[in-house]
């Protein structure tokens, strides 16, 4: 969505954001979609551009409740 600004200003730190958040809560094949696509996306990056997605990925909390049943979700969403 972010990388290719379908519905939202196109915007790398986001896309590289949200990639990296959600290849940290999967494991196995779905993990390793999530890492290769975050990996595409950095390549478009400037290194202080990767650095800030990866801050607001550590800094990221999910709104109060939306961390419930997350895993199930992180595999049915679509983030490119």
């Amino acid at each position: 969505m972010y990388y290719e600004g379908k519905g939202v200003a196109q915007d790398y730190v986001e896309a590289h954001m949200w990639l990296d958040l959600a290849a940290s809560r999967v494991s196995g094949d779905d993990q390793k979609k999530y890492a290769d696509a975050r990996g595409w996306v950095a390549k478009m990056m400037t290194c202080p551009q990767i650095a800030e997605a990866q801050r607001l990925a550590r800094e990221w909390k999910p709104k109060s409740g939306e961390n419930k049943g997350a895993r199930g979700r992180w595999k049915q969403t679509t983030l490119l």
